[in-house]
């Protein structure tokens, strides 16, 4: 876990991104989740100049719409970032069948029966760290390293929507059908994007999320 020092002094560069834009880079995806959290605190405390997105990615945090980002590049390495606290942000419980077509895979890379797999990936909570790939798409982290799983060999040229899976250190849920290289091990009927509601996504970066296998 990102703690204050890993983030300060040269564990922080920046980039400009045309003139009104802030490219912040850093070493790890628990640092981007550290920054984004410290970004929106200074934001709502009215100690970050106006800005009209933050948006966070693996490693690396875009702020645009600044008026001045050269003064904000030289503030960014002096300040102390805490890491992120474990009950920070709201929670959201989806729902799962465990019925993927690579639960058998995952469970020899888990060293686990298939029928653990639901256990196991239901026992920790996870936190958006950043949005991506597809409208409503949430890369989660949680997973401990033990159980970071690889991408398919051949990705799949249609993942039905709403399909949990695994790559790496991430989980997600599809939003939509489209194709995928993910580790299939599960399914929910929650709506993960609806451009009629407010807002359209619904995990968003810093949201924590439990979920929880479907009882019959």
């Amino acid at each position: 876990m990102a703690t204050p020092a890993d983030l300060g002094g040269a564990g922080v560069r920046t980039r400009p991104v045309g003139e009104r834009a802030l490219l912040v880079e850093v070493a790890s995806t628990a640092e981007v989740e550290a920054l984004h959290a410290e970004l929106l605190c200074r934001r709502a405390r009215g100690a970050l100049p106006r800005v009209t997105e933050i948006v966070p990615a693996a490693t690396t945090v875009l702020l645009d719409g600044l008026a001045d980002p050269a003064a904000l590049a030289r503030e960014l390495p002096g300040w102390a970032i805490p890491p992120v606290a474990p009950d920070d942000g709201p929670v959201i419980e989806i729902t799962v069948r465990y019925d993927g077509a690579d639960l058998a895979e995952v469970a020899g890379c888990w060293g686990v029966p298939v029928g653990d797999v639901a256990t196991v990936h239901s026992g920790f909570e996870y936190r958006v760290a950043f949005c991506g790939f597809a409208p409503g798409f949430g890369y989660l982290t949680g997973l401990p390293p033990r159980l970071h799983v690889p991408r398919r060999a051949t990705p799949r040229t249609t993942v039905p929507a709403g399909s949990v899976a695994l790559a790496g250190g991430f989980t997600g849920a599809y939003p939509r059908a489209s194709p995928g290289g993910w580790q299939l091990i599960g399914r929910t009927d929650a709506v993960l994007w609806d451009p009629d509601r407010e807002p359209a996504a619904l995990l968003g970066p810093g949201v924590r999320v439990r979920f929880v296998p479907e009882t019959r």
